[in-house]
């Protein structure tokens, strides 16, 4: 496994070669840090559909836990960032295993996904707002683009992006049914 990590990680990783490429990926790397992306998306979210108010809110506490819980296995893991390819971005930490960005990318998209599904308002009706629809539209693709910018600046193997992605999506899964749930605050 190790050897098609290396293998895969080196394919990616030339991609940052150009400019262009390189100067999105260290965008999205900068943008996805601590989860802040997705947490200001959240509270935008909150902030626009008041009907659904509670649920952007629990969305976005879905996203902040799988980030934390991200952290928390680093810590245990403390698997080393890859050091077979020269990195185009500066990390906060030395461990790699797995990946917070996309840890909270996946939860990020999959909890604010489920805002379709939620009730809003007196009326008790599902709602989907311009905030929804945009979400629902634009964040598998941004969050998708945030894993493999981990690959392109190098700082993360393929499985450590995977195994982040898996983790943010079974989080933001496991507490769907309280964001859903409690969606008419």
């Amino acid at each position: 496994m190790d050897h098609l990590d290396h293998r895969i990680l080196s394919a990616l990783r030339v991609y940052g070669c150009d400019p262009r490429v390189a100067g999105a990926a260290r965008a999205l790397s900068w943008a996805g840090e601590h989860g802040a992306l997705w947490l200001a998306a959240g509270l935008a979210g909150a902030a626009v559909d008041g009907a659904r108010r509670g649920a952007w809110v629990r969305g976005t506490a879905l996203t902040a836990g799988a980030h934390l819980v991200s952290l928390g296995v680093k810590r245990v893991v403390r698997r080393p960032r890859p050091a077979h390819v020269e990195p185009l971005v500066r990390t906060a930490g030395r461990h790699s295993f797995p990946s917070s960005h996309a840890a909270s990318a996946a939860a990020a998209a999959v909890a604010f996904g489920m805002l379709a599904t939620c009730r809003g308002g007196d009326s008790g009706r599902t709602t989907a707002p311009l905030a929804t629809t945009a979400t629902r539209v634009a964040l598998p693709p941004l969050a998708t683009a945030m894993c493999l910018s981990r690959l392109v600046v190098g700082v993360h193997y393929p499985s450590d992006v995977a195994a982040g992605a898996a983790l943010g999506a079974l989080t933001a899964c496991a507490g769907g049914r309280w964001m859903r749930g409690g969606a008419d605050d």
